[in-house]
């Protein structure tokens, strides 16, 4: 018999009833498990809607913009809730943050959509919600979501008030001419007070007291406030469906199924399945599988119009075809590419490298799949004698690299070594030879490898920052002393009421790169709030500092430092160095040096066998002679000895200190 009617004939005697027992078929749970399969497949099985429905006068899109932990994603769930979107219960806490790291943390780290519906005087509503990151590290997520908005909601706590994050968010609205209404959250609270901060934001953004609401988002208190304020102060987008179609991808996210899910805002024209469409970035064509809202899980429809915001799924199976900023149109009809985004501007680079280097190509796909998710992060190739193959990675921040390297643990299982940061600083060349070489008067430096010789270099330059500290006053002293401390320069000080004072200085970014944040908040009791945005770069005195052993440098232990921070840091990275590497048979000089200046010094004592422990009496002299020829068989060994420093020395010595 063959095999196909072997199987056939025992499917039959499975199913079929014994003598005198009724026909039964399947059992119901592998009766329902087939029908299951049969049924073609449908993202969540819910009906389409139908977005016509919508036109372009009855949509808005708005984000919601605060500083850290002032409610912002509190009142999105709100929001959601009161629009019917998600039902009402009490697991519903930071929604729309999906990422295990944002739920771990309790911050946003990724803006997320949701589209709301909402009926207003009798009028169905279409309204985009965008929840924006509040830490000045992902300031880049708020900028992209702002330019498919064309209104924020303004959050400030009401116990709080306005922090150093809000003025930033605000001018960020304010440059790209959105409508801004300001809510006031918490008011619930004991010590809430929205009358000081109705006052603080008259006083600085100029915005009249009464166009504030006071909400609790907690609570759900005036909610409805908020989204009738939405409806009548933010305007409808001025985009019309009979143009060519023309879509931004403002984000977007890898599936290993369904390969890239771009999220769209539409500025013309209207999209379906069907369409072929064009990338203005990479010139490649794409068919659409997919589009849909997000709600804030994906529901697919039928079409997307102008002035909608949804999702698309066109079959893009490379992480580098969806390039954020870039423009959809259809195919043979060519648009003007929208002007997308400034890139992202890295302030602290970092070293990765896999703990075995045998896992350096899933390392390899893991960051090619996760730097699609977030653009920002850029990543050069790079390799080190010490640690192996692996890659110098850009950062916004020191918060922006911690997360990053979480979500490859968490979301690809990776583990990796991480360096110390560092920032890149600039060198203007004077010697003819180097500017050949270079091609270019002006370089910059990343790696200390690079760094060229005093002799050809008529300036260094290092990045700084024109930092925001919004304080209360009591502690305004100590904030000085410690801002003096890392050769900051006062700007600006500005009492916002009788309580807080904003200082305003310019810092060379390295020394706030590390640990300054929490230093800050330390010194105010967690009362102080910092922000950060570029200022250029400015000449420094820089130099390089290399560590000798035993008189040969280290090349992977050279560091790029001001000149006034030399003997502290050299005098504790070889303190460092005299904990991790073991001892010899022979004594390790451990020294930092600039050029042929030794500036820091420890010394790894040899082991060494007793080699007087059978005199017990007699003369001195004997004593004295077997300690000298154990001193000088000692002193030949490290002449010839070599220093062999293991890898986990290194790691110790490069990676970055979880307390600092």
């Amino acid at each position: 018999m063959a095999l196909g009617s072997r199987a056939a004939s025992w499917w039959a005697r499975l199913i079929s009833p014994g003598p005198g027992v009724a026909s039964r078929g399947p059992p119901a749970g592998l009766a329902a498990g087939l029908a299951a399969c049969r049924r073609p497949y449908s993202s969540g099985g819910k009906e389409k809607i139908d977005m016509s429905t919508y036109p372009v006068e009855s949509i808005r899109n708005f984000s919601i913009i605060a500083h850290v932990d002032h409610g912002k994603s509190t009142l999105a769930d709100r929001l959601l809730e009161i629009t019917g979107t998600i039902a009402k219960t009490d697991r519903n806490k930071q929604v729309l943050d999906k990422l295990q790291v944002e739920r771990e943390r309790g911050i946003t780290v990724k803006a997320q959509s949701a589209s709301l519906f909402y009926n207003h005087k009798g009028v169905n509503y279409l309204l985009n919600l965008i929840d924006t990151p509040g830490h000045v590290d992902f300031n880049y997520e708020v900028s992209r979501s702002l330019s498919a908005c064309q209104g924020v909601i303004l959050v400030v706590d009401a116990n709080e008030g306005i922090q150093a994050q809000t003025v930033a968010n605000f001018y960020l609205a304010f440059e790209a001419q959105l409508a801004i209404i300001p809510v006031i959250n918490k008011i619930d609270l004991k010590h809430a007070d929205p009358e000081r901060v109705e006052k603080q934001i008259e006083k600085l953004f100029d915005i009249p007291v009464n166009e504030c609401i006071r909400i609790s988002a907690k609570q759900g208190t005036n909610i409805e406030k908020v989204l009738e304020k939405v409806i009548e102060k933010i305007p409808p987008p001025s985009f019309n469906t009979t143009d060519p179609l023309k879509a931004l991808v403002f984000d977007s996210t890898f599936d290993h199924y369904r390969g890239v899910i771009a999220n769209i805002a539409l500025f013309g024209g209207e999209i379906e399945k069907g369409h072929k469409i064009v990338s203005a970035h990479t010139k490649k064509r794409y068919e659409v599988n997919e589009v849909g809202i997000l709600t804030p899980n994906e529901q697919p429809t039928d079409k997307l119009y102008a002035g909608q915001v949804g999702y698309l799924i066109a079959g893009m199976k490379e992480v580098t075809e969806a390039q954020i900023g870039d423009t959809l149109f259809m195919h043979k009809q060519p648009v003007e590419p929208l002007p997308g985004f400034k890139s992202a501007k890295p302030m602290v680079f970092a070293g990765m490298y896999p703990v075995d280097q045998t896992e350096y190509n899933n390392l390899k796909s893991a960051l090619e799949r996760l730097t699609l998710n977030d653009s920002s992060v850029t990543v050069h190739r790079d390799s080190s004698l010490a640690l192996g193959a692996g890659w110098r990675l850009g950062f916004l921040g020191l918060l922006h690299m911690e997360v990053f390297n979480q979500r490859l643990e968490q979301e690809y299982n990776m583990s990796v070594i991480l360096t110390a940061p560092t920032v890149p600083y600039k060198a203007i060349l004077s010697s003819a030879k180097l500017i050949k070489e270079y091609g270019k008067a002006e370089i910059t430096i990343i790696n200390p490898a690079q760094f060229p010789d005093k002799l050809s270099v008529s300036e260094y330059l290092e990045p700084t920052v024109l930092g925001t500290i919004v304080t209360p006053q009591e502690y305004i002293g100590k904030i000085i002393v410690l801002c003096q401390d890392r050769r900051a320069v006062q700007k600006d000080m500005l009492y916002i009421d009788e309580h807080r004072v904003m200082l305003k200085y310019l810092f060379p970014l390295n020394e706030i790169v590390v640990d300054f944040y929490d230093a800050l908040k330390s010194l105010s009791s967690g009362y102080a709030s910092f922000d950060y945005e570029d200022a250029g770069y400015q000449a420094a005195d820089l130099i390089k500092m290399d560590i000798l052993l035993n008189g040969n440098p280290v090349e992977e232990l050279a560091t790029i430092i001001h000149c006034d921070k030399a003997y502290a840091t050299g005098k504790f990275l070889c303190e460092r160095l005299k904990d991790a590497i073991p001892r010899q048979l022979f004594e390790i000089a451990i020294q930092a040096a600039i050029g042929k200046k030794i500036i820091a010094r420890e010394t790894l004592k040899a082991y060494r066998k007793n080699v007087v422990a059978k005199c017990y009496g007699g003369d001195i002299t004997r004593r004295m002679k077997l300690l000298k020829r154990q001193a000088e068989g000692k002193k030949l060994m490290r002449k010839i000895g070599n220093v062999e420093v293991p890898r986990d020395a290194f790691i110790r010595v490069l990676k970055r200190q979880p307390d600092k």
